[in-house]
């Protein structure tokens, strides 16, 4: 028995045997699983963007003190300066001043994605070379610093959304499924109107009277995002509130709502997570289309579409476009193919094929042998 309690633990946390058999398929599907750890990197890395873009020193120690500019702005007289303004540490009177009596650590890209280079050889966009890995944009501001800020910026706008998304739409979907009748009917009416109005013109006449920002375009498409899983939910939930057990629990004066996010919606959980990683990628993708046509984040953030953006008024300096196109074309491949191996994970063709190991079939209540067929007793 305490062998298979051991087995029945993931991160810590107790899971029962089909969850175990999902990890193992989920793992089967080498493609996915490798997308989930690069991608899980990737974005570990975008979420600490300023310890690794930035154009502030990490830690500055001057005079036995410890400074963190990283996190505090400190005015250029802490360092012996003259001006009360903050301090440009790239400045090379500054770094002089810091160096007579102390040292910084700097990230490893000392550019953040809005810091302009005065000093380029040449003008911009520049190419590619030791200090601009990448090169510049047409405003001189190191593309590296604003691919890392742009991909963090566009995961969590994907993220958010799609969180909210899945909220409104399992909801929404759920009280479709399973009241059905007139409410089901109305309801679907509603979101076929819904989903007929155009989107990219409501966004473009409300860029020309809000400036657009984060939180305005998370809202604006959040208005439209969450009809994507109401017809899965609302499928599940009309095939499933029929069932005996579902009948019983009304006879028994179970609350709607009870059974409805308790009993029945487990069951519509399989679908729904099969299809976030691709509401995810298109919540990408819609972020990174409306900053290509200027109707997305403000000027001078840090945008993948913006970035795409200026490889197209600028094909003279084609490691702009390459640059937006590899990143994006990379992100989306990833979150595809961790789609594809969470959909094998759910599958139950998958999840139950073969003989289950002795482990779990003596975890889940099952005879420790099975009956042989016909075929096995005329072979013995």
């Amino acid at each position: 028995m305490s062998v298979a309690v051991a087995h029945d633990r993931f991160l810590g946390f107790a899971i029962s045997p089909i969850t175990r058999r999902r990890l193992r398929n989920f793992r089967a599907n080498r493609r996915g699983f490798w997308s989930l750890w690069i991608f899980l990197a990737m974005f570990l890395i975008s979420l600490f963007a300023e310890f690794v873009a930035n154009d502030r020193p990490i830690i500055v120690v001057y005079d036995g003190a410890v400074y963190m500019p990283i996190f505090k702005a400190y005015p250029e007289t802490t360092f012996g300066g003259t001006f009360e303004t903050e301090a440009d540490y790239r400045d090379p009177f500054v770094a002089d001043l810091i160096a007579r009596r102390g040292w910084m650590v700097w990230p490893p890209i000392r550019f953040h994605y809005r810091t302009v280079d005065w000093d380029l050889p040449q003008p911009a966009p520049s190419p590619p070379d030791a200090e601009h890995w990448l090169g510049t944009d047409d405003q001189a501001r190191d593309v590296v610093a604003r691919l890392i800020y742009g991909f963090r910026i566009s995961i969590l706008f994907g993220l958010v959304l799609t969180f909210f998304s899945t909220i409104i739409g399992v909801t929404a979907g759920a009280v479709q499924g399973y009241f059905g009748g007139w409410i089901d009917l109305l309801f679907q009416r509603f979101i076929e109107i819904w989903s007929g109005m155009p989107v990219l013109y409501l966004l473009i006449i409300l860029a020309s009277v809000v400036e657009p920002n984060f939180w305005w375009l998370l809202g604006i498409m959040l208005l439209f995002s969450w009809m994507s899983l109401v017809g899965v939910v609302r499928a599940e939930f009309l095939r499933v509130r029929n069932f005996d057990y579902v009948r019983a629990a009304r006879a028994l004066g179970v609350p709607d709502p009870v059974i409805m996010f308790r009993h029945v919606l487990p069951n519509a959980m399989v679908a729904t997570l099969t299809f976030l990683p691709f509401v995810l990628s298109g919540s990408i993708t819609t972020l990174t289309a409306l900053d290509f046509i200027g109707f997305g984040l403000p000027p001078g953030s840090a945008s993948l579409g913006e970035l795409l953006a200026q490889g197209k008024a600028n094909l003279q300096a084609p490691w702009l476009a390459l640059t937006g196109f590899f990143t994006i074309a990379l992100m989306l491949s990833l979150l595809v193919f961790i789609g594809e191996a969470v959909r094998d994970a759910f599958d139950p063709r998958k999840l139950f094929a073969g003989t289950p190991p002795p482990a779990e079939r003596a975890a889940g209540g099952m005879p420790p042998t099975s009956t042989p067929t016909p075929a096995q007793e005329r072979a013995r």
